[in-house]
């Protein structure tokens, strides 16, 4: 198996390079390409504005300066040859949890979304601490997953979203399979003045959780369970159609 890694933590990320170590024990190959610095929240971005550059560093590794979709757009498309071509995506792990509404911002999970056309499904994998301890854990886990996705039968783009609660491994409590949570709306942005006198404004944190219910990403792992949520990328509100075109009927 040929296997692409990215992250939106950026190339010098400690997930990034646990990572690597972890998954090429069984790959045929891993290649890593990662943003040139930290890249949170890039979402699916892309760069359209200007050319990418591509820098190799000792350790093998390919920094774009440009966001996570780009990096794996790259990967997957123009960087490597036909021999080396990408099975899976596989983006993290990530300094922080990506639980419920999270995902909409995500550049870790935008990276794996990037890599939907892959043979098999992308995985984006973060570990649910801002401060993680355990990149062995999370990496170990991704490690097992990613040997037993040839078995994995789910619909075409789908992408896997795997959280871990930061613990030993051995305090792993099992894996679970969730749906997204959701949160209350962030906090207002923090306005500032810089040494100039200008006003400037650091956006907030994301909200509190507001349905951790059971069966949720955010339950899951405040149990102490890995949560492996299925993402579509089709966002069509499939039930939402009737009435949007009964109220569309209306204004002809």
């Amino acid at each position: 198996m040929h296997i692409l890694i990215s992250n939106d933590d950026g190339v010098y990320a400690p997930g990034l390079a646990a990572l690597a170590s972890a998954l090429e024990r069984d790959a045929q190959s891993v290649c890593v390409v990662a943003p040139d610095r930290n890249r949170s929240g890039a979402s699916n971005s892309l760069t359209l504005d200007r050319p990418l550059e591509a820098y190799t560093h000792e350790s093998g590794f390919i920094s774009i300066n440009g966001t996570p979709t780009d990096c794996v757009h790259l990967g997957v498309s123009g960087l490597f040859s036909a021999e080396r071509k990408p099975d899976v995506v596989v983006s993290g792990i990530n300094a922080g949890a990506n639980l419920g509404d999270d995902v909409l911002y995500s550049g870790t999970v935008a990276a794996a979304m990037e890599g939907r056309n892959c043979r098999l499904p992308p995985i984006a994998v973060s570990l649910c601490s801002f401060h993680p301890q355990h990149y062995e854990t999370a990496a170990e886990i991704v490690r097992v997953l990613v040997s037993k996705l040839e078995s994995l039968v789910v619909a075409p783009r789908t992408v896997l979203n795997v959280n871990v609660p930061d613990l030993p491994l051995e305090e792993i409590r099992g894996i679970h399979v969730t749906r997204l949570g959701h949160r209350f709306a962030g906090e207002p942005p923090v306005k500032v003045q810089d040494p100039r006198g200008r006003t400037r404004y650091w956006i907030a944190g994301t909200g509190d959780a507001a349905d951790a219910d059971p069966g949720t990403d955010f339950y899951a792992v405040e149990q102490g369970y890995v949560s492996v949520t299925p993402l579509q990328i089709d966002m069509s509100h499939y039930s939402g159609m009737e009435s949007l075109g009964l109220w569309l009927e209306e204004l002809n």
